[in-house]
């Protein structure tokens, strides 16, 4: 298990200070904020409990093109073409309309953070006054301050499990290939949720997800990888949020786990954090830049993701349905979708919730915006 990194002794230096940008979290979300901040001259300070890249806690894969469109494709360990779907009554095989990537977490975020200029400091934040952020080494002040923390929602009003909208999920990391990226819909593992295998060149992400967070899902994640002749070893498990919150609260901007930016249904939170992380930093060098007041800022953002509430309801209430089917039907279910049609037109949507197209939007140089004006 990873160890926190908060430093000790002689080198617990005291972090008392004052910056123009604040970003609390340094996993997808941090870190996409802080790439859209990159050159603005603008002193940005990064923090977290643990080291850039130091705990993992997904099973880290996303839509290859969005791995592409922020130039973190060096991260990609394996790349799938389709989807294979286990239910008690029958396998079928999906061939995706896009590709899908596995990645090294520790990789992709220093090659993310490489894209940054921001200082980075590890620190416990253990909740804020106004723009005064509190930490276990000091209080940072900043007139700019984002919450990247997680689910947790540290910096807002927060919720504690079981009793949120949250989900449950646990993965073993066994040493092993495989050539399928597969999901099991099979209440033999859990009620309400699924199981996954995604390989990852050298390891397999196995792993069971609950949407109630109440199960328990430990001995069932051990009894998907005996099922797959495959170690329950490398623990690793994280709530998972599947419902949208404010972006906005109080003059803070939350961006990732802590807005609930967490499609339902499909646990994905990892292109959406990138997404939403990067609408939220180029509003923040708006203000930075002059051409937009902090108000204004919090009021585009918050709107942005507001505009995307139906998308995560509607996944939600699929996530409600799918539990309900009875078991004997989710054969011929799946495979009345496996068609090219279906597909195309499913995962197609499903992709434009957030599309990496988004990344490749890029603002206008500060000498074009000062031109047009």
């Amino acid at each position: 298990m990873p160890q926190r990194k908060t430093k000790r002794g002689a080198d617990r230096t005291p972090l008392e200070l004052e910056t123009d940008v604040m970003i609390c979290g340094a996993s997808f979300a941090g870190l996409a904020v802080a790439r859209e901040l990159q050159g603005s001259g603008a002193r940005v300070l990064i923090v977290d409990r643990y080291e850039i890249g130091e705990r993992q806690t997904s099973a880290c894969a996303a839509p290859t093109a969005w791995l592409e469109a922020i130039g973190l494709e060096d991260s990609i360990r394996q790349t799938f073409g389709d989807l294979v779907v286990h239910t008690p009554h029958g396998t079928c095989r999906f061939r995706l309309p896009w590709t899908f990537s596995t990645f090294d977490y520790p990789e992709l975020c220093s090659l993310l953070y490489a894209q940054c200029d921001a200082r980075f400091e590890t620190a416990k934040v253990d909740g804020r006054t106004g723009f005064t952020v509190h930490t276990d080494r000091g209080d940072v002040t900043a007139p700019l301050v984002v919450d990247a923390l997680g689910w947790r929602r540290v910096l807002g009003e927060g919720y504690q499990p079981p009793d949120a909208p949250l989900s449950r999920g646990l993965e073993v990391h066994p040493w092993r290939s495989d050539t399928d990226l597969e999901i099991w819909i099979d209440r033999r593992y859990v009620p309400a949720g699924y199981g996954w295998s995604f390989p990852a060149r050298d390891e397999i992400r196995i792993g069971v997800g609950s949407f109630d967070p109440r199960f328990h899902v430990r001995e069932t994640t051990e009894l998907l990888a005996e099922d797959l002749s495959a170690d329950a070893v490398r623990y690793q498990g994280n709530w998972i949020p599947h419902r949208l919150r404010d972006a906005v609260e109080d003059g803070v901007f939350f961006v990732g786990d802590s807005a609930g930016h967490c499609l339902p249904l499909t646990a994905e939170g990892i292109r959406t954090a990138f997404y939403f992380g990067i609408a939220c930093g180029r509003e923040l060098r708006a203000v930075l830049e002059g051409r937009r007041s902090r108000d204004e800022a919090l009021r585009s953002y918050g709107a942005f993701s507001a505009a995307h509430e139906w998308k995560f309801r509607w996944m939600l209430r699929a996530q409600r349905i799918v539990p309900r089917i009875p078991p004997r039907l989710l054969g011929p279910a799946v495979r009345a979708m496996s068609t090219k049609r279906f597909v195309d037109w499913s995962f197609g949507h499903y992709l434009e919730i957030a599309p990496p197209s988004f990344a490749g939007e890029r603002r206008p140089a500060p000498e074009a915006m000062r031109a047009a004006a």
